[in-house]
C-alpha cells in the first residue's frame, strides 16, 4: 500500500492546524527568472548540451536557492538562445524558499514541467513543522507538494527513510489556555 501525505490537505486534523508546507510559498515561483550558478569547478560538455558544476554548488532563481555537492545543468540551444531545461543535483541537496527548507540526497528541477523532485531521506521543514519521507514532488503550477514514504512512490523494496517506507510528520498546534 502506498502511504502518502498530501500537504495542505486534512490529515487527522493535524494538517488542518499546521500551515501548508513548501508548496504554497513556491506556487508563484517565477521559473522564467534567470538561473545563477556558482561552484568551485565547471565542466562544459557542449556537444551534450550540459554543464557540470562541482564543489560547493549554489544555484539561485528568484527567491529559490539550491545547494549541493554536484549539479548538472541541461540546456537547449535550438532556439538560438541557450535555455536551461533541467537542473540535477546530488550530494547533500538543500532547497530553500523564504519560509521553507527541504533536504535530500538528490534533486531534479524540471523547468519545462515546473516540477521539483527530491529523493533520499527527504526532510521538509517550515518553522517547527517537519515531514520526513523518501521522495518529495513539488508542482510549481498547482502549489501541490506530495511526500511519499518510498523514493519511487511506494515500490516494494525501495524505501529510503529507514522506517519501512512511511511518511512521518510533526506539526505545531496552537497553545490553548486552561487545557
Amino acid at each position: 500500500m502506498i502511504r502518502r501525505l498530501i500537504l495542505g490537505s486534512l490529515f487527522g486534523g493535524a494538517l488542518a492546524i499546521a500551515a501548508p508546507l513548501v508548496a504554497q510559498a513556491l506556487k508563484n515561483h517565477n521559473t522564467n527568472a534567470p538561473v545563477d550558478v556558482a561552484a568551485d569547478r565547471i565542466e562544459v560538455q557542449d556537444r551534450a548540451d550540459r554543464a557540470i558544476f562541482a564543489g560547493n554548488v549554489h544555484v539561485t532563481q528568484a527567491e529559490l536557492t539550491l545547494d549541493a555537492a554536484r549539479v548538472t545543468v541541461a540546456y537547449d540551444r535550438s532556439s538560438g538562445n541557450t535555455q536551461i531545461d533541467r537542473v540535477d543535483a546530488a550530494g547533500g541537496v538543500v532547497v530553500k524558499s523564504p519560509s521553507e527548507t527541504a533536504h535530500g540526497q538528490f534533486a531534479i528541477y524540471d523547468l519545462n514541467r515546473r516540477l521539483i523532485t527530491m529523493t533520499g531521506g527527504v526532510v521538509l521543514e517550515q518553522g517547527p513543522n517537519v515531514v520526513r519521507g523518501g521522495r518529495l514532488v513539488i508542482d510549481l503550477d498547482s502549489g501541490r507538494a506530495v511526500v511519499d514514504g518510498s523514493a519511487v512512490g511506494g515500490a516494494p523494496g525501495t524505501t529510503s527513510t529507514g522506517r519501512g517506507g512511511r511518511v512521518t510528520g510533526r506539526f505545531s498546534v496552537p497553545q490553548r489556555k486552561g487545557s
